[in-house]
């Protein structure tokens, strides 16, 4: 007969233990990179620029991490006191009281710095002009804290199992923790009811979690009263920070923006922002302006009907069924324009962002101002990346419309570049027209021919002009077709225009000196010379 071998209930509850704590480097590691990618995210939305943003994050922090595991050597063990320590000291190995009370301390101390680490950040960037070195000295406290976390696990664990599986078992839990926490992130903590601040707190109260098991695994080792004070009190905080924390982020809303915050969401891709002014309201996405009720019919007129009007000029006529295609613009300002026109056939709007195109919708200030032109039958939306979906058009289109935001950082940068312009083609009918907003020429000059100069590098026949917008100040635009243009002598259009007129026309197409023509790189997807023209001026321009 086989032998039954028997565990005693105390072996069970050593092995539990000892599991409990080897599914804490999980957490750890979970919680450690949720800090890190909040930091990054932050950053990215606060200052622009996200692969900047992120690069930098992720190397100070692994650097921090580097130097926390360093100096965990300086955290030295006690020998364990006492009747009762040195009974459970035998059961479980030896493990030193001071080591243990260390590592609870630690966890409590990595809940409150990261569990408030996304509303302290964007504390700071309201409330202090040295943002970026208060960002580091955070990344660095919290980095070197993460840092001592796995290196005390494995010396608190390392008289519960051989050192071999003890490494194995610690670190594989620790890279998969790492890999649940980057797939949870974008998924599940950034969705729009919770958002960047409860993910942080969120992530604290799991760190708060682990002290708690160290204190119940090791009852009989520490001081228990004092480690559950401490515990206790960053819970609290957590909490209480966690129930306000609409409040809270509502108040940081409004102190990052000069108006009033009427409307405020997190969606998948930005930070959604409208802030209102007397009757006129604004729009942001991730902190950048994006209209301005007040004047945004400048820039929509100046985008929309100048290509559609060259359209018109190339084929002599204004009364053929129009087919077009708008990327970006979730907003429905340019497909309103386009409405004016009775022969539209279909307008296909792309923007990558569900969350903007539901507001345009939905949002009673932004339906007034587009006229509710997203309920309109004739207009089809598709959220969809913009440089995957010109791969494979749904048609090809009379006139295109590229509304992206201004290339401040590598991700947009990609929708200004040499391939996406050649691969463009093939959304273009024959006589089809496209235009691009370019930014401000007279701002950033370099960064709107590097725009203009990438587009006549692909063949096409250019047409660079400009307008004033109050809110942004002079802005430029490139308009391009397969076919030489010059700017229309007189707009053919039933629906009178608020701004454009066959005078102004014909002056937008004029660059006085300082917005002159000037050769530039071009820009490709491996040089990215377009993104670091734009942030080198607008720097300059905002210092």
């Amino acid at each position: 007969m086989a032998s039954v071998i028997r565990i005693s209930p105390a072996e069970k509850g050593a092995r539990l233990k000892s599991s409990l704590l080897l599914f804490s480097a999980f957490i750890i590691a979970a919680c450690g990179l949720v800090y890190e990618l909040i930091a990054g995210t932050v950053s990215s939305y606060l200052l622009g620029d996200s692969v900047t943003q992120f690069s930098r994050t992720i190397g100070v922090y692994l650097f921090a991490m580097g130097i926390g595991s360093y100096l965990s050597k300086f955290i030295v063990a006690d020998a364990p006191t006492g009747k009762a320590r040195m009974l459970d000291a035998a059961a479980t190995g030896g493990t030193h009281s001071k080591l243990i009370e260390k590592f609870i301390e630690l966890e409590v101390a990595l809940a409150f710095f990261g569990g408030m680490s996304a509303p302290l950040l964007f504390f700071l960037f309201t409330f202090t002009e040295h943002y970026e070195y208060l960002l580091y000295t955070l990344l660095i406290a919290i980095g070197t804290l993460v840092g001592l976390e796995i290196p005390l696990l494995l010396r608190i664990l390392k008289d519960r199992m051989h050192f071999r599986d003890l490494v194995a078992r610690v670190l594989s839990l620790d890279y998969i923790g790492g890999l649940v926490a980057a797939v949870s992130f974008p998924i599940l903590l950034l969705r729009p009811e919770v958002g960047l601040v409860r993910a942080s707190l969120i992530a604290g109260f799991f760190n708060v979690v682990v002290a708690f098991v160290a204190i119940y695994i090791f009852q009989k080792q520490i001081r228990v009263r004092a480690s559950l004070l401490k515990a206790c009190a960053v819970l609290c905080a957590l909490t209480l920070a966690l129930v306000y924390s609409k409040p809270l982020q509502s108040y940081l809303d409004h102190e990052l923006h000069t108006d009033p915050v009427v409307y405020s969401e997190q969606s998948h891709y930005q930070k959604i922002v409208i802030t209102s002014w007397h009757e006129y309201f604004s729009l942001f996405l991730n902190n950048n302006l994006q209209f301005n009720s007040f004047d945004e019919y400048r820039y929509h007129e100046a985008l929309v009907h100048v290509p559609t009007q060259l359209h018109f000029d190339k084929n002599h006529t204004a009364e053929h069924a129009l087919k077009i295609l708008i990327m970006g613009g979730g907003d429905g300002l340019a497909v309103r324009e386009f409405l004016r026109y009775e022969n539209i056939e279909r307008i296909d709007l792309v923007d990558i962002d569900p969350a903007v195109t539901a507001l345009a919708k939905n949002h009673v200030w932004l339906r007034t101002l587009n006229a509710n032109a997203l309920h309109d039958p004739r207009v089809y939306v598709y959220h969809e990346d913009a440089f995957l979906y010109i791969q494979k058009p749904k048609l090809q289109y009379d006139v295109v419309v590229l509304d992206f935001p201004d290339p401040g950082n590598f991700a947009i940068g990609k929708l200004y570049s040499d391939i996406f312009f050649s691969r463009l083609r093939r959304a273009m009918a024959p006589g089809a027209v496209a235009v691009t907003q370019s930014t401000s020429p007279f701002v950033a000059r370099s960064a709107f021919w590097c725009i203009h100069n990438t587009i006549a590098a692909q063949g096409f026949k250019t047409l660079p002009y400009h307008t004033y917008v109050p809110s942004f100040g002079e802005w430029g635009f490139v308009a391009f077709a397969d076919y030489p243009l010059s700017m229309p002598s007189q707009l053919r259009i039933g629906n009178r225009l608020r701004f454009l007129n066959r005078d102004i026309l014909q002056s937008m197409a004029y660059f006085p000196s300082d917005m002159a023509p000037i050769k530039t790189e071009i820009q490709t997807l491996m040089t990215q010379n377009l993104v670091h023209y734009y942030e080198k001026e607008w720097h300059r321009a905002t210092r």
